[in-house]
């Protein structure tokens, strides 16, 4: 089923870095759900924004910036919605996060 809830994507970026998460594939679109773990003991924080289109990097796209998720801990950035083409971006300041995308694309 297409429209049917799933994980679209996970990922664990190097730290500092910008990193495409998920991009809704062509002729979808979705309703995407951003998981956050923080898999060490130590605070840290992340970043999670929506390109539309995929264009560059702009401050006008951030969800969460500079978010501080405390250790062994989760954090959930829910209800993005996105059309064609579109990418969740997603950036941690340590290199121990987890970021998961889940949620329904429809065709």
């Amino acid at each position: 089923m297409a429209d049917a809830l799933k994980v679209l994507a996970q990922v664990n970026p190097s730290a500092a870095t910008l990193t495409d998460a998920y991009t809704v594939p062509a002729a979808a679109s979705a309703i995407v759900d951003a998981l956050v773990c923080n898999r060490s003991a130590v605070a840290t924080s992340f970043r999670v924004s929506v390109a539309v289109a995929g264009v560059a990097d702009a401050m006008t796209q951030y969800q969460a910036y500079d978010e501080v998720i405390a250790g062994n801990a989760r954090a959930r950035i829910s209800g993005l919605t996105m059309a064609t083409t579109d990418v969740v971006r997603v950036y941690a300041t340590l290199a121990t996060l987890t970021f998961t995308v889940v949620g329904i694309e429809v065709m």
